[in-house]
């Protein structure tokens, strides 16, 4: 592969991206949602919960009354108000699941019109006829969405924690977020989700011929996301540091597969299969 080569095309591709509205708006809308208005919401809800708890509300502190001997637990039973304790297990957990929305949304939107847009823009023929290895090719486009999706993903979090101990400093009186199983979540799960987005979005994009036909089959990542948020909420699985640890290692393993998998299935001859489909 050519390192220049990788750059000048990831370059590219990262540019196009802001002359395309259908390309970038999600990678806005949604990070502002979750980092921003989410929070606030949230911080807001548990702020106005004083006296006798909301019936909803109540519904969370009957289950962490079931909550196994952990170091949550007892940072839970440290905090002297009902409030604290459903700000801080919101912010810290039930939160998470929510923020993996946006490496995969943002990884997702950016690699599908990785290939299709190149389809759409005329432009992917010419692409596959320059001297070009298509490990050169297949490299840069994975790179020009990693990159966008990790930064954005870090401006989220970023944004998340600020708005959390703004909003919820009233409650605490001091900055709660994060906790430490975040660090997995940003520096393990989130980069291993963008990949694993990114392969499977590439592989799809390289199969249709137009963005929206691409991520409406991209969306179907989500699903596996939403099962961790039901989880979360119902208390059968609560991401603590050795759950998402696992979920990382696990995410991983499958990018590794993924990746040969694409690299021995991806060849100039059925890129242009697709082409003309």
């Amino acid at each position: 592969m050519n390192r220049r080569t990788i750059i000048a095309i990831a370059r590219k591709d990262i540019k196009s991206i802001t002359a395309n509205i259908q390309v970038w708006l999600p990678m806005f809308v949604i990070p502002i949602f979750f980092s921003v208005l989410l929070p606030i919401i949230v911080a807001f809800a548990a702020r106005a919960s004083k006296g006798d708890i909301a019936r909803d509300m109540q519904i969370i502190l009957d289950m962490l009354e079931k909550l196994p001997d952990s170091s949550l637990r007892r940072i839970l039973d440290s905090l002297e108000t009902d409030q604290q304790r459903i700000a801080y297990i919101m912010f810290n957990y039930f939160m998470s699941p929510f923020f993996l929305m946006i490496p995969l949304m943002a990884a997702s939107t950016v690699s599908v019109d990785s290939f299709v847009g190149e389809k759409e823009r005329g432009t992917l023929e010419g692409l596959l006829l320059a001297p070009v290895d298509i490990q050169s090719i297949f490299a840069a486009k994975a790179l020009a969405a990693f990159l966008p999706a990790i930064g954005v993903s870090l401006v989220s979090f970023v944004l998340f924690g600020v708005c959390a101990n703004v909003f919820a400093w009233p409650l605490f009186d001091r900055i709660f977020f994060p906790h430490i199983n975040w660090a997995p979540l940003v520096l393990l799960v989130m980069p291993a989700v963008s990949l694993f987005a990114i392969l499977i979005n590439v592989f799809i994009s390289a199969r249709v011929s137009t963005f929206q036909a691409g991520y409406q089959l991209g969306a179907i990542l989500v699903l596996p996301l939403v099962a961790v948020m039901i989880g979360q909420f119902t208390g059968f699985m609560l991401l603590d540091v050795k759950i998402l640890l696992a979920i990382g290692v696990i995410l991983a393993i499958l990018d590794y597969a993924l990746l040969r998998l694409i690299v021995r299935r991806l060849d100039r001859s059925w890129l242009f299969e697709s082409q003309a489909r």
